[in-house]
């Protein structure tokens, strides 16, 4: 049985990637910010991993201080580094987003190359693929593409991941060139979460049901459930052809009309706003609203991914988005939220 070190274990992918890891009968060891995150992942784990307590410990790590990083890689057979930063409205100071995301993935890389760790996951967004414009002539976004940090709108998250991804990247081809990287790309993601940490993503689906907006702008995102998303960790582990790959993973485009379309189906009793607004009033309405500002720079941009490697090389099957957002809001409803 390996040894995996999960930097960022009590976020809402990494819960489900260490679950996943658990279920394998790997030893997992997860850094955390602090005990009361700890303590949060082991209640999670012993609800939905029950039976594998003794093959979970946790580390205390900061993405922006190098105390514990070599001695949390010690003895470990891979790192998958998840940790990063991801909030719904972006700050005013970018850095407050860059710094942490960029130089935690180079101290996820330095502790691997000091430790002898030789296989590194990290996971890394589309927001570091596809922000800026496509060339002449092509309609998807691939592995190949890299977001233009300078594009006109670009948020501060966006170039957090892009930097981040880049250091990595940079550093193996330098610095640690003995460590087999491979990325995972996602979408916007979506499911279940596995505690009542949520995250951001499940943000934008409680909002949603809410019924706040009586219009929905229209902006979109390529998501993906966050089971297909754990599931591409363990099976990049297991798959030397993935070293020196990006993988994206998303499966498929939605915009906000057809997430609230396919609530209102799954849950006809609650007034779900399925309206599209006017771009002007969306960005009216941006003036007043952090968090719809933040997305007014997206109206109308439909970004679509190529997946076919995460296919091909890791035979993973995307389920529909639109069953992804209700069993996300199921959940939300079963808590009482909203």
């Amino acid at each position: 049985m390996s040894t995996i070190l999960v930097t960022g274990a009590s976020g809402y992918i990494a819960k489900h990637i260490v679950q996943r890891l658990l279920k394998a009968g790997h030893h997992v060891r997860g850094s955390v910010r602090g005990p009361v995150k700890a303590e949060a992942l082991r209640a999670a784990m012993a609800v939905h991993a029950p039976g594998t307590e003794d093959r979970l410990s946790t580390v205390e790590l900061d993405l922006t201080r190098d105390e514990g990083w070599l001695e949390a890689a010690s003895g470990a057979d891979a790192i998958l580094h998840t940790a990063s930063p991801f909030p719904i409205v972006q700050p005013r100071d970018a850095q407050a987003l860059i710094r942490p995301a960029v130089d935690g993935s180079r101290r996820a890389i330095a502790a691997a190359r000091d430790a002898g760790v030789s296989r590194v996951i990290l996971t890394s967004s589309i927001a570091a693929v596809g922000e800026g414009p496509l060339p002449p002539g092509r309609g998807v976004y691939d592995a190949g593409d890299w977001s233009d940090i300078e594009a006109p709108g670009i948020t501060a998250y966006s170039v957090s991941k892009t930097l981040a991804e880049r250091a990595a990247w940079d550093m193996v081809e330098t610095e640690a060139q003995g460590i087999a990287l491979t990325t995972i790309n996602p979408g916007f993601v979506l499911g279940a979460p596995l505690d009542a940490d949520t995250g951001t993503s499940l943000a934008v689906v409680e909002r949603l049901l809410k019924g706040r907006d009586p219009m929905l702008p229209r902006i979109g995102f390529a998501c993906v459930d966050v089971g297909d998303i754990a599931e591409m960790h363990l099976r990049a582990l297991d798959c030397p052809e993935t070293v020196g790959q990006r993988l994206i993973g998303t499966g498929g485009f939605l915009w906000f009309t057809e997430m609230a379309r396919a609530l209102a189906a799954a849950f006809p009793g609650r007034r779900i706003a399925k309206p599209q607004a006017p771009d002007w009033m969306v960005r009216l309405i941006g003036l007043f609203d952090p968090s719809v500002r933040s997305v007014a720079p997206t109206l109308g941009i439909r970004r679509d991914f190529d997946t076919s490697p995460a296919r091909d090389l890791l035979g993973i099957a995307f389920r529909d988005p639109r069953d992804s957002m209700v069993d996300s809001a199921r959940w939300l409803v079963d808590q009482g939220r909203p």
